[in-house]
């Protein structure tokens, strides 16, 4: 038997600059997304000229949240030594097991069980989709044990992918939904977009905190990987969104996105933006933020949620034999 010391996360004692409010932010957020109504979309998805397009951009993201979920939240959790940090990062991990599943749900109320199958085949299949999946996957199975610059570049991939990789997804969804298009199906991915918006905050957070225990040079060498790997991200991005996007002629669009979120990854981490500010689409920048919406970052759920009427559990609840 081991003669191990373990150790007990204590919350009164702050060890962690705002993780305490990062912990709190998160389940001020939670939602479940069999509590959106997404049947309401059903009639208007029968009529939808580009049912592919919209599916293959919810399937790719659930590659990603999968990804996050089994392997990078988990390889970032057992490498960072603060428990409360710990304590954020396995709740976020749950989250994007939450949005996951979420794309699942919008799946079975609009497509049937063989679109299902051969969408997920294709997710096997897409080359540019597999290609950012095996990238980030790399970087998070590569930390080290007391290494803190692998550590760090599991961090920084871990924000390329939340603030930066899931966009090319969520445009989609968000820019017909601010047109009235599949407005329920939209109001899961602004949901999703708010956790990742923190998700990425945080962890570029953390990597701050962890980057100023580096020596000057060893700072500048990392800059300049992360520059090269996000650049080699993007332009794999360019090709995933020409390939997904080819029939709707949103492609410049979606890419102006996809640059504006390179940019707020990279400040996330506390890095200069790499791109030119450019005017990026306005419906998709307000979300589904029209007439009858009321989405608010910080206190609201959305228009179209609705939590599900639970009795409230009382002592009068275990009382079984009556």
């Amino acid at each position: 038997m081991s003669n191990l010391t373990y150790e007990a996360v204590n919350w009164n004692k702050p060890t962690s600059e705002l993780a305490q409010v990062f912990w709190d932010q998160q389940w001020k957020q939670i939602w479940f997304p069999e509590e959106i109504a997404v049947s309401k979309d059903i009639k208007q998805w029968q009529d939808f000229d580009h049912q592919e397009t919209y599916k293959k951009v919810l399937a790719g993201l659930t590659l990603l949240d999968t990804v996050q979920t089994n392997i990078g939240m988990n390889q970032i959790v057992a490498h960072v030594s603060d428990m409360q940090e710990k304590a954020v990062l396995t709740v976020f991990g749950s989250f994007e097991a939450i949005h996951a599943k979420s794309y699942s749900y919008i799946f079975t109320t609009l497509c049937t069980n063989s679109e299902i199958d051969e969408l997920f085949e294709w997710v096997k299949n897409n080359e540019f989709l597999q290609y950012k999946a095996n990238k980030i996957s790399e970087i998070y199975n590569n930390i080290e044990v007391g290494n803190a610059e692998s550590l760090w570049k599991a961090m920084y991939a871990s924000v390329m992918l939340e603030s930066f990789l899931f966009y090319s997804g969520f445009f989609y969804p968000l820019y017909l939904g601010g047109q009235g298009i599949l407005r329920n199906s939209a109001e899961v991915i602004s949901l999703i977009l708010r956790d990742e918006s923190i998700h990425g905050v945080a962890v570029g957070f953390f990597a701050q905190n962890l980057f100023k225990q580096f020596s000057l040079e060893k700072q500048d060498e990392l800059k300049v990987w992360s520059y090269e790997v996000l650049l080699d991200l993007y332009q794999n991005e360019l090709n995933y969104t020409n390939d997904v996007y080819a029939k709707t002629g949103l492609s410049t669009d979606v890419i102006a996105y996809i640059r504006y979120n390179a940019n707020k990854a990279l400040m996330n981490v506390g890095f200069d933006a790499m791109f030119p500010e450019e005017e990026v689409n306005p419906i998709v920048m307000n979300g589904i933020r029209n007439e009858g919406s009321t989405y608010d970052f910080f206190s609201q759920k959305g228009s179209s949620y609705a939590k599900a009427k639970v009795a409230p559990i009382t002592d009068e609840t275990f009382h079984f034999n009556r």
